[in-house]
């Protein structure tokens, strides 16, 4: 019996050993840091793209955890991200939402003013742009209103004169021995900018070199009408081949609102070294 106690104890032994070894368990489901947690939210929200989110979860965290260092590297990305929904929004065109991107970058990071500066000369400049638009807009809208009024008044004059005419037509077919009254002469047509009398005559185009859109088309409103008054044959002299189809097509858009039957004789010749004209060749 005694033998057997002695032979069992070893393995007693062994067993002890092996349980004092073993690692401890873990407990299950540790409780999770309540910050932690919300930074995590905040990483998802900042991923995710809804900037809406993150940005009240940004506010609850300066509230809970002021001085966080990590606030600050939150902060950067969340302005980041939404100066780049507002490139985004530029390209699009849309310039309210690119501003409203821009104005939200700023209050969350009002001390790096750098950081936005980019952004906002290009919404800035996509402004002037657009100012410039509409203006050439108007202004195009105003010179058509104009040439549309001209042409109701020359049209009344002239139904006026037919009147008259088929008047004094019924006055003499009704009075046969009356004396026949001759009709006046038609008015002599007026230049507007040319000398009929002359071959030719130049018309300066200095707006060409500066780029004034707005005098250039205000001017070929004058010049369309000689070309159509006097069947003037054009040729157009600018410095650079691109500047002749754009002065072409703005003359002949003139000169078919004013006769859409009148088919325009264009020439051009290119040379650097002079300044841009128009030599216009009467042909009555």
């Amino acid at each position: 019996m005694k033998s057997f106690v002695f032979r069992g104890f070893p393995l007693i032994l062994v067993l002890l050993l092996a349980g004092c070894q073993s690692s401890p368990q873990q407990p299950a489901n540790l409780p999770v840091d309540d910050l932690v947690s919300a930074f995590r939210q905040l990483d998802q929200s900042l991923a995710s793209g809804d900037l809406s989110g993150a940005e009240s979860q940004l506010g609850s965290l300066q509230q809970r955890a002021a001085g966080d260092t990590r606030l600050e590297q939150y902060q950067r990305q969340l302005s980041e991200a939404h100066l780049q929904q507002g490139r985004k929004a530029l390209q699009a065109g849309d310039l309210d939402s690119a501003t409203q991107a821009l104005s939200r970058a700023r209050s969350l990071m009002p001390q790096a003013p750098a950081l936005t500066q980019g952004l906002d000369a290009a919404i800035a400049s996509a402004r002037e742009a657009e100012l410039a638009a509409a203006e050439q807009q108007r202004r195009a809208e105003a010179d058509a209103a104009a040439l549309a009024e001209r042409e109701r008044l020359e049209q009344a004059r002239q139904l006026r004169l037919a009147a008259e005419r088929q008047a004094a037509a019924l006055q003499a077919t009704a009075l046969p021995n009356a004396p026949v009254v001759e009709e006046p002469a038609p008015a002599k047509p007026q230049a507007r900018l040319i000398d009929p009398s002359a071959a030719r005559s130049v018309i300066a185009l200095p707006m060409l070199d500066s780029q004034d859109n707005a005098r250039l088309r205000s001017l070929l409103d004058a010049v369309a009408a000689d070309v159509v008054t006097f069947r003037c044959a054009v040729r157009i002299e600018v410095r650079e081949a691109k500047d002749f189809p754009w002065v072409a097509s703005l003359l002949n858009a003139r000169i078919k609102r004013l006769d859409p039957t009148f088919s325009a004789r264009l020439s051009h010749v290119v040379n650097p070294d002079k300044a841009p004209q128009l030599v216009l060749s009467p042909q009555l």
